[in-house]
C-alpha cells in the first residue's frame, strides 16, 4: 500500500517538481520505503511506496510501452496472478513481478473497463501519453482513498487531502454543508470532503481527464435482486458457497512478499477470518486486538480465547481514555475530516503495535455486518416496523429495551419515550431512510451547537434531499432489510469505518489492512442473499454463524454482539489532553473560528469535568466539536500540526501565475 499524488497543468517542469516533491513528502507515512517522481510533458506523478509485493523491483511511477503509459499506483490486485497469466496468454510480456505493472498491461489491452476485471483494492492515476489523458480509478468498495481539485488551469490529486493543501494555489476552507453532512450521516456525501473545493472519487467510479474536463463515471453497484429459498438443503448450500467464497478471498489476500498478520477483536467476523487464514496458511499466526481499561467496553476474554483456540501467537494493546486523549489530535490529522467518536484513535495506536512488531499487512473482518445483516440498526428496524403496525400494544414497545443492553440510559426511559426517540410511528413506514431516522435524527442534536453565521450559511440547504438524489433508480423497490443494508454499505462503510477506522489510521503507521468480507464476489452474493438469511427473526447473520458453526469457539458463535466503542467524552477529561482541549475549545478560539457558539461548547466542557451524568448525545457533540475544531487549527490555520510551505517554493508559483 501506498501513497499517490499527480498534477496535470502547464506550469514549468521545475515548479512542479517542487510542487510534487512536497506533497509525497506529506504522504511519506503511507510508503516510508521508496519515493518517486516522474514529470514530462504536462503530466507529473509522484509515488511514496509501501512495498509489499515485488520488494526487488515495482517501483513507482511505472511505465510501459517506451514510456507512452504511467502508473502510480496505491493497493493490490488480489488476482494479479490470474490476470498475468491471461495476459501473457495474449503476448504481453512482463519485467517486473508486481501487480501494478498487471494493472499498466491491462489498460493497454482493455482500456478503461478493464477495472472490472480487477479483484482488490486501489486508487491509481495511469497518464495515457497518446491519447493526452489521465485515467483514475477508486476500487468498488471504497477501501482506499482518492481526492482531487482544480487550482486555476491545475488539476492536482493525492491519496490524502494534506497532500493537495501543500500545493500553494490551493485555497484551505471548510465546506459547511459537508460538516452538516457529518453531523448528521457521520461522513460527507460523495463527492464531498471537510473541505470546500476538494474533492472524493466516490467509490466505484472511474474518471478520465481531458483537456481540462473531467468525465466519472460508476463502473460497479450491488444487486439487492433476491428469491426466496428459506429451506434448509438452500441454507446448507448457501452456507458451503459463502465458505467457498471465503476461503478463496481469503487466500489471495495472503499472497505478499512479507509477513501477513491478523486482528482478533472477541467477535464472530474476526474470530472467521482467523479461522479463514489458519487454514490456507500452515505458519504460526501473528495475531492483534486492542483491549480497554473500561470493562463494559473490553472484550480481551474472548480476544484471549479466540487465540488459545487458534493456536496464534497473540498481542495486546491495552487503551485506557486517557491514552485516546492524548493521541486524538494525531489521529484527526490523519484522517482529515470531524468524527462524533473516538473508535478510530484505539485502532491507531493497534497499528501502531502492529508495525512495532515488524508487520505491515493485516487481515481484518469489517464488512461482515454490512453485508450479512450484523448491524444492531438492521435489528432495531425490524422492531421499529413490528411496532409501528400496532402502535397500540402495551408489549411491543417493550421490545426497544431489549435492543441495546449495554447501553444503560436507554434502560431506565420509559416505552412511550422510547417510541418517540426511535421515531415508531405508522407514518414513518413509508419513509425510505425509516432505518436510520433514529441515528440521524440523535446524530443531528449536534447541530444545535453551530453558531448563527453556520446556520445562516446553512439556511435552506437539506442533506437528507442531497442524499435521496444520489440514491439508485431501483432503491424505493428494494426490501426495507435491503436499503438499510445499502446506506450501511454504500456510505458509513466507505466514509467513515474504511475511511477513519481503516485506512486513515492504519496507514498512519505504514500497515496496510485487508478484507475478505469485501471481495467483491461475497458482496455480490450476499446481495442476493434472502433477508431472512442475514438475519432470521432477530438472529443476527444467521447464514455466517450456520457457516461458522465447529470453526470458532463456540462461546464466541454465541455471545450476544457487542459492537466496537471506546470511551468518549471522557478521554478527555484528565491527562494530557487537558492542556489542548482547553486550549481549541477557549471561549476565544471557538469565537474566532465561528463555528460553534462558544457559551454552549463551555457549559458542555464543564459538565464532563463536573461528573455530572452525560449522554451518546452529549458524547457526540463534544468530540464532533473538539474534532472539528482540531481540524481547523491543524488545517485551516496552521497553528498546531504545521504543515507549511517555504518561502521561496510559494514565492516561485506567485510570481509564474
Amino acid at each position: 500500500m501506498c501513497g499517490i499524488a499527480g498534477i496535470v497543468s502547464q506550469d514549468s517542469t521545475a515548479l512542479r517538481t517542487l510542487a510534487l516533491e512536497r506533497m509525497v513528502e506529506t504522504l511519506s507515512h503511507r510508503g516510508p520505503d521508496e519515493h518517486g517522481l516522474h514529470i514530462e510533458g504536462s503530466a507529473a506523478l509522484g509515488h511514496s511506496r509501501l512495498s509489499i509485493i515485488d520488494l526487488s523491483s515495482g517501483q513507482q511511477p511505472m511505465q510501459l510501452h517506451n514510456g507512452r503509459l504511467w502508473i502510480t499506483f496505491n493497493g493490490e490486485i488480489f488476482n494479479y496472478v490470474e490476470l498475468r497469466h491471461e495476459l501473457e496468454q495474449k503476448g504481453h510480456c512482463f519485467s517486473t513481478k508486481s501487480d501494478t505493472e498487471v494493472v499498466l498491461h491491462l489498460y493497454q489491452e482493455y482500456g478503461p473497463d478493464f477495472v472490472q476485471r480487477m479483484n482488490g483494492q486501489w486508487s491509481f492515476a495511469i497518464w495515457d501519453d497518446t491519447r493526452q489523458q489521465l485515467f483514475l480509478s477508486r476500487d468498488r468498495m471504497g477501501v482506499r482513498p482518492l481526492y482531487y481539485t482544480t487550482a486555476g488551469s491545475a488539476f492536482i490529486f493525492a491519496s490524502e487531502i494534506k497532500a493537495i493543501l501543500v500545493h500553494p494555489r490551493v485555497g484551505r476552507h471548510l465546506d459547511l454543508q459537508a460538516l452538516d453532512q457529518i453531523f448528521t450521516f457521520w461522513s460527507p456525501l460523495p463527492s464531498r470532503t471537510a473541505f470546500k473545493n476538494i474533492h472524493q472519487l466516490p467509490p466505484a467510479h472511474s474518471a478520465i481527464l481531458r483537456d481540462g474536463h473531467l468525465k466519472t463515471w460508476r463502473y460497479w453497484k450491488p444487486n439487492y435482486e433476491w428469491e426466496a429459498d428459506d429451506s434448509p438443503r438452500a441454507v446448507g448450500r448457501a452456507a458451503d458457497q459463502l465458505l467457498e467464497l471465503l476461503l478463496d478471498a481469503a487466500r489471495i489476500r495472503l499472497r505478499a512478499d512479507v509477513p501477513v498478520g491478523a486482528y482478533l477483536s472477541g467477535g464472530l467476523d474476526s474470530a472467521v477470518t482467523t479461522a479463514l487464514i489458519t487454514r490456507l496458511a500452515p505458519e504460526k499466526l501473528r495475531t492483534f486486538s486492542v483491549a480497554f481499561e473500561d470493562a463494559a467496553l473490553d472484550e480481551s476474554l474472548w480476544q484471549r480465547e479466540a487465540a488459545a483456540f487458534f493456536g496464534t501467537s497473540h498481542d495486546t494493546i491495552r487503551c485506557s481514555a486517557q491514552d485516546i486523549g492524548a493521541v486524538f489530535p494525531d489521529v484527526v490529522w490523519h484522517m482529515e475530516q470531524p468524527v462524533l467518536r473516538t473508535a478510530p484513535a484505539p485502532l491507531f495506536l493497534l497499528s501502531r503495535l502492529v508495525r512495532q512488531s515488524n508487520f505491515k499487512v493485516v487481515l481484518t473482518g469489517e464488512g461482515s455486518d454490512e453485508i450479512l445483516g450484523g448491524y444492531d440498526i438492521f435489528k432495531e428496524a425490524k422492531v421499529r416496523r413490528f411496532i409501528a403496525r400496532n402502535v397500540n400494544s402495551k408489549f411491543r414497545p417493550l421490545l426497544l429495551k431489549k435492543l441495546y443492553p449495554y447501553m444503560g440510559p436507554i434502560q431506565k426511559q420509559s416505552p412511550a419515550y422510547l417510541q418517540r426517540f426511535f421515531h415508531v410511528d405508522p407514518s414513518d413506514l413509508a419513509n425510505p431512510f425509516f432505518s436510520h431516522v433514529p441515528r440521524w435524527t440523535l446524530t443531528a442534536r449536534t447541530k444545535s451547537f453551530f453558531s448563527e453565521d453556520v446556520h445562516r450559511e446553512l439556511t435552506g440547504y437539506d442533506c437528507i434531499a442531497e442524499m435521496q438524489s444520489g440514491m439508485p433508480e431501483e432503491f424505493s423497490q428494494w426490501d426495507s432489510f435491503c436499503q438499510a443494508q445499502y446506506l450501511e454499505t454504500a456510505h458509513l462503510l466507505p466514509g467513515y469505518i474504511l475511511s477513519a477506522q481503516g485506512d486513515r489510521v492504519a496507514m498512519a503507521n505504514s500497515v496496510e489492512g485487508r478484507y475478505p468480507f469485501l471481495d467483491y464476489r461475497v458482496v455480490e452474493f450476499a446481495s442476493r442473499l434472502s433477508p431472512a438469511l442475514k438475519m432470521k427473526a432477530l438472529d443476527e447473520k444467521y447464514l455466517l454463524k450456520r457457516m461458522a458453526k465447529g470453526m470458532v469457539p463456540e462461546s464466541i458463535l454465541s455471545r450476544p454482539k457487542q459492537p466496537y466503542r471506546a470511551p468518549d467524552g471522557a478521554s478527555f477529561v484528565n491527562g494530557k489532553a487537558q492542556e489542548y482541549v482547553e486550549e481549541v475549545l477557549s471561549t476565544e478560539a471557538i469565537s474566532n473560528a465561528g463555528i460553534f457558539k462558544p457559551g454552549p461548547v463551555r457549559m458542555l466542557l464543564d459538565k464532563f469535568r463536573s461528573g455530572r451524568p452525560t449522554n451518546t448525545g452529549d458524547d457526540m457533540a463534544l468530540v464532533g466539536i473538539l474534532s472539528t475544531s482540531l481540524l481547523i487549527d491543524q488545517f485551516i490555520h496552521q497553528t498546531r500540526k504545521q504543515d507549511s510551505t517555504c518561502t521561496t517554493y510559494s514565492e516561485s508559483f506567485a510570481t509564474s501565475s
